[in-house]
């Protein structure tokens, strides 16, 4: 369960318990600020200086009224007091600066440094992790969590330290100043303290109430907008509206109990705390009268307590926020201990001859190990040949090339390429040398040469132009008025199916795979774009080990070999003459099944 619970969305209420064990956590992540070290131990002295060069500042002001008053002191002219006031709001001044500086150019760096390695570790991930987590959840602790860790290493824990200090060393000098005053003032806290509690739990809870019960009226919106035609079709517009309307209502009404209680909140601190300054006073005044304390002490314990209180206040909001970062360094110390895919051993990859021998596979996906997806699948094909795989969906055609590609390890047996496990090929070379055009091409946001030459990063703009030229791709891009240029938009939107699909290929032409796998390559096609996306496949299939997805039969008649799959097993094994004989075949059955359709 606590696993689970990690993986959820940080908010404001997950809170982590200040115990050793989580906040070792947060020491895990602060290691992301050692190359900065200096910087922050500057930063920390900086604080240290802003913090106790302010607290002189209340002793001098109650020095100030009693040389004014003609009490005699070190200095007997206000006016040196008064520059000497003024020097500490000066030095102050700059020591914050510089704390403020220090501490944002270690955070920038350090968190840039976290973000670039929770990143860098993702891509290393296999790709079963991807399974389990949703890509939002992971957008999520690099932008939330990351944020929230820079939020605590510039602000938090500078202000917890400052308000430390400025605690400790404020009670010291007020004992020191007026001990039986301090006394006296003590005695008022454990009141407030324990009341702010109280107070503070209740609405904190009906807070969280108060934003889920939002959180669900805005799903219901979610919802109805995203399936307006629904909504629409079964004319439910007034459904919807009062489902909305009945969750606004209990949102409004947690929301107004949630204001009742910050008000009386509100209105006893007014009354305690002014209360607890108006006796403290009262008492001071006393003990003026009495000749037992100077009004400058007075005036000085007043602004010393001042402090305090600001300092306790402060406190609470700071201890809630490490916590709240402890939960966040948890989330990015899970991805960064996380088990990466095997390291490629070198960056340089050989060319394959491109043999591929499934020896008695079998597979169960690792989030769904007691389904067999796959079950003792036995086939060799030779270098250069034309396979075909063909079956019902959910068959196990795409498991076999997720296999091939050791996203996931298989169960079962063995899979050799070149005679060699599957296992000891350097994963460089291996996904190096295999080449895919899917079905529904993912290309990225920017320009067609760039989504071209991700097929291979360092080619030329003349073996770009020529890959696109065999993909029958360059005569749409040069008609394009940026050419190569033209952005193509988020995931290609800008581009037509076809066109996308000649990218893909032109990618795949330019990486030059020894094995090319073609998922369902032309299927969402028109046509003419597909007549195109054909002629350029046939001249990419060219010496290639090819293996080919297909449900339209039309497609694989000239494959060498074609393996019918059906449950996760092999059922049937020839060409397309063979296996159309066989009237009582799969493959049959489903060449008829398509010529009735057609």
């Amino acid at each position: 369960m606590a696993r689970n619970r990690s993986r959820e969305p940080l908010n404001k209420e997950d809170k982590r318990a200040l115990n050793k064990e989580n906040f070792s956590k947060l020491l895990g992540v602060f290691s992301f600020v050692k190359p900065y070290k200096t910087t922050f131990a500057f930063g920390m002295l900086s604080l240290l200086f802003s913090s106790t060069t302010l607290l002189v500042f209340p002793y001098l002001a109650g020095k100030l009224m009693d040389v004014a008053s003609g009490k005699q002191w070190i200095v007997t002219s206000i006016d040196q007091i008064a520059l000497a006031l003024v020097a500490v709001l000066f030095f102050q001044s700059i020591f914050s600066f510089f704390r403020v500086y220090l501490f944002a150019q270690v955070s920038e760096r350090s968190m840039a440094d976290i973000r670039l390695a929770v990143f860098g570790k993702m891509l290393t991930l296999p790709t079963a992790f991807f399974d389990q987590r949703r890509v939002g959840e992971l957008i999520s602790r690099i932008t939330s969590d990351v944020s929230m860790l820079q939020d605590t290493f510039s602000t938090t824990l500078a202000e917890l330290f400052r308000q430390v200090a400025t605690l400790i060393i404020g009670v010291i000098v007020i004992f020191y100043i007026a001990p039986k005053l301090t006394l006296f003032m003590l005695l008022t806290f454990p009141l407030l303290v324990l009341s702010a509690l109280v107070f503070g739990r209740s609405i904190r809870k009906l807070s969280k109430a108060t934003q889920d019960k939002l959180a669900d009226a805005n799903t219901i919106v979610e919802e109805s907008l995203q399936a307006i035609h629904v909504v629409k079709a079964f004319t439910n517009e007034l459904l919807e509206k009062a489902r909305y309307s009945k969750n606004l209502n209990e949102t409004v009404r947690i929301a107004l109990k949630t204001a009742t209680y910050r008000g009386a909140f509100i209105s006893f601190v007014i009354f305690a705390l002014f209360g607890g300054i108006v006796a403290v006073m009262w008492y001071g005044a006393v003990l003026v009268q009495e000749g037992t304390m100077s009004v400058g002490d007075l005036l000085s314990f007043v602004l010393y307590t001042t402090f305090i209180g600001g300092s306790i206040a402060g406190l609470g909001d700071i201890y809630g926020q490490v916590q709240r970062a402890i939960g966040a360094s948890e989330r990015v110390l899970e991805i960064i201990d996380e088990v990466p895919e095997k390291e490629s051993l070198s960056k340089e990859r050989r060319k394959l001859k491109g043999s591929i021998q499934f020896d008695n596979v079998s597979f169960s996906y690792p989030t769904r190990e007691e389904l067999k997806v796959l079950k003792d699948i036995d086939f060799t094909i030779e270098p250069g040949q034309k396979v075909a795989l063909v079956g019902p969906s959910g068959a196990g055609k795409s498991t076999i090339i997720q296999l091939l590609s050791k996203y996931y390890d298989a169960s079962l047996g063995e899979i050799l390429i070149d005679n060699n496990e599957i296992g000891s090929i350097d994963l460089n070379t291996l996904r190096g040398n295999i080449g895919m055009v899917p079905q529904e091409v993912m290309l990225f946001g920017g320009t067609i040469k760039e989504n071209i030459a991700y097929g291979r990063i360092d080619a030329t703009n003349e073996q770009i132009n020529e890959a696109a030229k065999k993909a029958n791709a360059l005569q749409f891009i040069e008609s394009f008025p940026d050419g190569m240029e033209t952005v193509v938009g988020e995931r290609g939107v800008k581009l037509s199916g076809g066109q996308r699909q000649r990218v893909a290929i032109a990618r795949a032409i330019l990486k030059d795979p020894a094995i090319l796998v073609l998922d369902e390559a032309t299927s969402s096609l028109d046509a003419e774009s597909e007549h195109l996306v054909q002629q350029a496949l046939d001249d990419l299939m060219k010496g290639r080990t090819t293996i080919i997805i297909a449900h339209r039969l039309a497609t694989i008649r000239k494959a060498d070999i074609i393996l019918v799959v059906k449950d996760g097993s092999i059922v049937e094994k020839g060409n397309h003459e063979s296996l159309s004989a066989d009237t009582d075949g799969v493959y049959s059955y489903l060449s008829k099944l398509q010529f009735q359709l057609n």
